[in-house]
């Protein structure tokens, strides 16, 4: 069941937002909802992402590497910036 939910955010990060949403195809609610989602996930440093998945063995990654640090970081760059 959907509910609604009320967030107070900086404007200009609102339109960077909604830029990005209308880039990906997705809207406001779901990138919201998919990042409270991925946050709370019971166990997510032991779960490895589809992305990464397809991926193994091809490249060599540190062990301590943090793919949603990275992630996060490369997004803010191309998007915030």
């Amino acid at each position: 069941m959907n509910k609604k939910l009320t967030l107070s955010l900086d404007e200009s990060v609102i339109q960077k937002a909604k830029i990005y949403a209308e880039k990906t195809g997705s809207s406001l609610s779901g990138l919201v909802e998919d990042y409270f989602e991925k946050i709370t996930e019971s166990s997510p440093q032991t779960q490895i992402s589809t992305r990464l998945k397809s991926i193994a063995g091809k490249i060599n990654l540190p062990e301590d590497f943090d793919e949603e640090q990275e992630l996060r970081r490369t997004l803010e760059e191309k998007h915030l910036k």
